[in-house]
């Protein structure tokens, strides 16, 4: 006599994880991609520049902290001064 077989399922795919992004569009002068976000972890700062009018931002960071939250960060100030 002889054993079924067994029906095992393949593993689940695995997704591929996507970097966040590190260039952001400027609010004031509307250019995509011309602000770069630069951390400064040993010194809790996240500083974000554009490129093109030279407008910069800085605020505090923590040891969870990515570019977008700095990039958030910066739009919740404009939005707060306006």
């Amino acid at each position: 006599m002889g054993k079924k077989k067994s029906k095992r399922k393949p593993p689940p795919k695995r997704k591929n994880i996507e970097p966040l992004e590190t260039q952001f569009n400027c609010p004031f002068c509307n250019h995509e991609k011309s602000c770069d976000v630069k951390m400064d972890k040993a010194r809790n700062t996240g500083r974000i520049t554009c490129r093109v009018c030279m407008e910069d931002f800085q605020t505090t960071i923590n040891f969870l902290s990515e570019a977008i939250d700095v990039y958030n960060d910066w739009i919740d100030a404009c939005e707060q001064a306006n």
